[in-house]
């Protein structure tokens, strides 16, 4: 974190990688329009076919140079719109050097959850499967309605672009979560039907799931419950990434100079202040 003469922070700098990739774009622009961040250096994995080649103004060089850069400019934190393999290697990296890492990579195995957590508890580490504080909210209010509508069928539906890897979305992934974490005594993953094909009536408690790919949509998340003679619908939709963009550079700023530790971005919308309070190096065990 750079230090001004009063001794007050004055802008907090980040690692960008992924940088040639639609977040790694985003977080790059969002970056140059904030007077709290700057941006010590940016890399992708691919090689730029210039050197020169730039994003936002900022260089982007080899992902292999990640170790020397990170070791001669110093960032606060690394921000991370990846793959998960490439992710973990940025993450094991920044912990070793000590540095602080907010990750928005999602498709994340058990396992490789497990590693980011373990990771935690050399430095601060942040993983959100999105950063659009109105997600938070979504969550928020799914699980008030999963609780105070017990017995109604619950199905929830993503759409994305027609690039997206990982499916469901990450976000997805968190809401079923919450809806599973909101029943009486948690719900079983088992209980969540992906989809639907032949005959196959709707079972009590389950879950449906849906996934659609199609043309450049952004993200949007649905969740509906049904009973009674009734219906309530929550939607979700980002109509621009950078949307995710300010939410990573929000957590960045939030998550510099924090004690090691797993966190969330919920903790960055909630406002929480005490390092003690919010960080866990729990190694039990994400959208771009």
């Amino acid at each position: 974190m750079s230090v001004g003469d009063d001794g007050e922070s004055t802008n907090v700098s980040v690692a960008v990688t992924g940088a040639t990739g639609e977040m790694g774009r985003a977080v790059l622009d969002a970056a140059g329009a904030r007077e709290d961040v700057s941006v010590a250096f940016a890399v992708n994995r691919d090689a730029p076919r210039d050197p020169a080649e730039s994003v936002a103004g900022v260089r982007v060089e080899p992902a292999r140079e990640f170790d020397r850069l990170l070791a001669d400019r110093s960032p606060d934190v690394v921000v991370d719109f990846t793959g998960p393999a490439s992710s973990q290697n940025y993450v094991a990296v920044a912990a070793e050097a000590g540095v602080a890492s907010v990750v928005g990579t999602t498709g994340f195995d058990d396992e490789g959850e497990a590693a980011l957590r373990e990771l935690a508890e050399y430095a601060p580490v942040l993983k959100a499967s999105n950063f659009g504080r109105g997600v938070q909210a979504l969550v928020s209010a799914v699980e008030s309605a999963v609780a105070d509508l017990p017995g109604y069928d619950v199905e929830v539906t993503e759409t994305h672009h027609n690039r997206k890897r990982d499916a469901p979305s990450g976000t997805a992934k968190t809401i079923l979560e919450a809806i599973e974490g909101a029943r009486d005594g948690g719900t079983a993953d088992g209980q969540r039907v992906h989809g639907r094909e032949g005959e196959a009536p709707r079972e009590a408690g389950e879950i449906g799931v849906h996934a659609r790919r199609a043309g450049t949509i952004t993200g949007e998340h649905e969740v509906l419950l049904a009973g009674n003679h009734e219906e309530v619908r929550l939607t979700h939709r980002a109509e621009d990434r950078g949307v995710f963009a300010e939410g990573a550079l929000d957590a960045a700023v939030w998550l510099a100079g924090r004690e090691p530790g797993w966190y969330d971005f919920a903790d960055v919308v909630d406002g929480a202040e005490s390092n003690d309070a919010e960080a866990t190096n729990d190694t039990g065990g994400d959208d771009r």
